[in-house]
């Protein structure tokens, strides 16, 4: 069974919004606001530069424990849920894999969309410590991923997770990370993705218009 293996939040004294512990207590998930003015999607958790992080497209960050452990074993470390900045620490579910708009249930009352992959920046990779660390990540492909809030309620540790809806296309978070990452001359292919944040989308469909033939 799918499940949230940790909740994880980062509190004030943090020196990184990455810097994300598990909570026992349930955590209220609601959207945060648009980008720029809108943080974490979960009470209590501290993000840092509203520039770049957080608001309804990345009011909560995934990753899977599987994921973690993999590279745990590369790196030759232990990795702690909320290690990666994550929000949720999943198990038995394939994150990498999931589709830009899918759509899971945690526990009673939250559902979540899954948006965009997530990208590494030199705060990730200062807060790990290991050196090229984001070319690593960004070409092991293995991003997690961003979801808004569709419907908002409490999460806490051991609730189980549920696909509720998938779209009919076929852009998963892994698809699309080595689209907006690694190969551009896959782009055009995200314009069915219509659940991507408007900066994506736009690229995708600006790489669709040049394309020969394309529209």
């Amino acid at each position: 069974m799918s499940r949230v293996v940790s909740v994880n939040v980062s509190g004030d004294g943090s020196d990184t919004g990455i810097d994300k512990r598990p909570v026992t207590e349930p955590v209220r998930v609601s959207a945060p606001g648009p980008l720029g003015t809108g943080g974490s999607g979960l009470a209590g958790d501290v993000i840092k530069d509203l520039r770049y992080h957080g608001g309804d497209d990345q009011a909560v960050y995934a990753y899977a424990r599987e994921d973690l452990d993999e590279w745990a074993a590369q790196l030759g470390r232990t990795l702690t849920p909320g290690m990666f900045g994550e929000n949720l620490t999943t198990a038995g579910l394939d994150v990498t894999g999931a589709k830009i708009g899918e759509r899971w249930r945690i526990g009673d009352d939250v559902v979540l969309e899954v948006s965009a992959p997530r990208t590494a920046c030199r705060v990730f990779a200062k807060w790990l410590g290991e050196k090229q660390w984001v070319k690593r990540f960004t070409l092991h492909g293995k991003p997690g991923a961003y979801l808004r809030v569709i419907e908002p309620g409490e999460i806490r540790a051991g609730d189980p997770v549920t696909v509720v809806s998938r779209p009919a296309h076929d852009v998963t978070v892994g698809f699309a990370f080595r689209a907006l990452l690694r190969e551009p001359e896959l782009l055009p292919e995200l314009v069915v993705a219509e659940a991507l944040p408007g900066p994506e989308l736009r690229r995708a469909r600006k790489a669709a218009a040049g394309r020969p033939g394309g529209a």
